[in-house]
């Protein structure tokens, strides 16, 4: 096992610029914004001579309630989980309560914990850290997370304190497994859905809009099955998104999206049905081409008719997710959820699953038999093999003569083909429809003398009818 490093301190002392700088990433939301991270972070550390787990938590307040006190358990789970815990803590502020009350419960957790002086770069560092010798944990390090300043060597300290792990089998942590993101409008239910599928609490569910502010990826495994949880800050519309924090955290759900293999979509069945929002962060999903599940969160204690009501309003709303498979869910009583994962691996089954030339061309032939493409200007569309052309989703490349005619009822009826034909359910299909060039095209066909003289004499009889 790797040997796990908490990062630990009250809100602003760089705890999430180090966490980049370990990680060589920007996982981490950064900005001068007291309490920006809520929920554990985990990373691969990449500074020191060895491997290592390194998990960011948020800032400990003095007197947490609400959702600090959330965030308050998240930070003494992660040092009750860690081998090696850094306080980190402000060397331009200097020492207060705030660092003496976190190193006395730090002193009785028992836990091996380094004193890291930050934000040492604009002072001395040997005048910064002089008060902190008070706090009892040992000769403090004097760094700059934000410049790397002092890094290196703190990360070979700490490291050259822990005992050597056994070495394990080359990529035993490095495969993600199916990647899932989590996403919806803020307070649909999508980090409460995330704690139901773990069984544990493992990031921040709490009754307010925008408690999640980042995205978390949280590896785990189920019955041999590899999965890493994505789960994202929600997604409002652009009109009302003013603060700059939740504009990056609007960008890490996107970048989310992108790096998932399966997304599921949270929408709230209580909360005005289905509005502009969810329409538009599907078809962001859709656009994306990723392989789509669609949870309805918050279904238990509704009446039979808001259920039917609200069934229409997805037929009416949504009929571009005809592809996708929709599962109505409870996910704060459980009701439902464990459904998801079948749907998740067919889904990511679809969109990587490899189809042969002669089957996909097979499945055109037949399309082509039982319904004709339209006639252009006289002459038939036609479509001649096809082979595919990428996965995730699933792409499939025809070529023929005078493809750029097809029109758009024709290509849906070919998606719905070869979707049937190879069950590509819960993923898009993308078709390219490629004409092959004519050789004669632009060349004029001269007539021989015997050729012009037949060509007279039969325009002669035309004009003469």
């Amino acid at each position: 096992m790797l040997p796990v490093i908490a990062l630990v301190g009250r809100p602003n002392v760089g705890k999430s610029t180090l966490f980049n700088r370990l990680t060589r990433t920007r996982d981490a939301l950064v900005a001068d914004l007291p309490g920006l991270t809520r929920d554990r972070q985990y990373g691969d550390g990449k500074i020191g001579p060895r491997p290592y787990l390194v998990v960011d938590t948020g800032g400990l307040a003095d007197d947490p309630e609400g959702v600090d006190s959330a965030m308050a358990r998240q930070v003494w789970q992660a040092v009750e989980e860690a081998d090696v815990v850094l306080l980190l803590v402000d060397g331009r502020a200097g020492l207060n309560s705030s660092d003496e009350r976190v190193a006395e419960r730090l002193r009785r957790s028992g836990k091996a914990v380094h004193l890291v002086v930050n934000k040492t770069d604009a002072v001395d560092p040997d005048v910064a850290r002089t008060e902190f010798f008070r706090l009892g944990l040992g000769e403090p390090h004097a760094i700059s997370a934000s410049q790397g300043r002092g890094v290196t060597a703190l990360m070979d300290t700490v490291l050259a304190a822990l005992p050597e792990a056994p070495e394990e089998a080359p990529g035993a942590d490095e495969a993600a497994g199916i990647q899932v993101a989590i996403v919806g409008r803020p307070n649909v239910g999508k980090s409460t859905l995330v704690n139901r599928i773990l069984g544990e609490e493992r990031v921040i569910a709490f009754d307010e809009p925008g408690t999640t502010r980042d995205s978390i990826f949280i590896p785990f495994e189920r019955n041999g099955v590899r999965y890493t949880l994505i789960d994202t800050a929600g997604v409002r519309r652009r009109s009302r998104v003013s603060e700059a924090v939740e504009k990056f955290s609007i960008i890490k759900t996107l970048q989310a999206i992108d790096a998932a293999n399966v997304v599921v979509l949270v929408l709230d069945a209580r909360e005005g049905g289905i509005i502009e929002q969810d329409a538009t962060l599907a078809g962001h999903v859709l656009e994306k081409g990723r392989a789509l599940v669609v949870a309805v969160n918050k279904w238990d204690g509704m009446e039979s008719g808001q259920k039917d009501w609200l069934k229409r309003e997805i037929d009416l709303k949504l009929p571009f997710l005809d592809f996708a498979e929709f599962h109505f869910i409870s996910a704060l009583h459980g009701t439902g959820v464990g459904d998801l994962y079948a749907s998740v691996q067919r889904a990511y089954d679809a969109a990587y699953r490899d189809i042969s030339t002669p089957e996909l061309t097979r499945v055109l032939e037949k399309a082509v038999f039982d319904h004709q493409p339209p006639l252009v200007r006289g002459r038939r569309v036609k479509l001649r093999y096809a082979h595919q052309g990428g996965r995730n989703p699933p792409v499939i490349v025809i070529h023929g003569n005078q493809t750029e005619h097809l029109p758009q009822s024709y290509h849906r009826y070919l998606v719905n083909v070869f979707r049937k034909a190879f069950r590509l359910q819960g993923t898009p299909v993308r078709l390219e429809l490629k004409t092959g060039s004519n050789p004669y095209e632009g060349r004029r066909n001269t007539l021989t003398p015997r050729q012009e003289y037949r060509r007279k004499r039969m325009m002669k009889h035309v004009r003469k009818r």
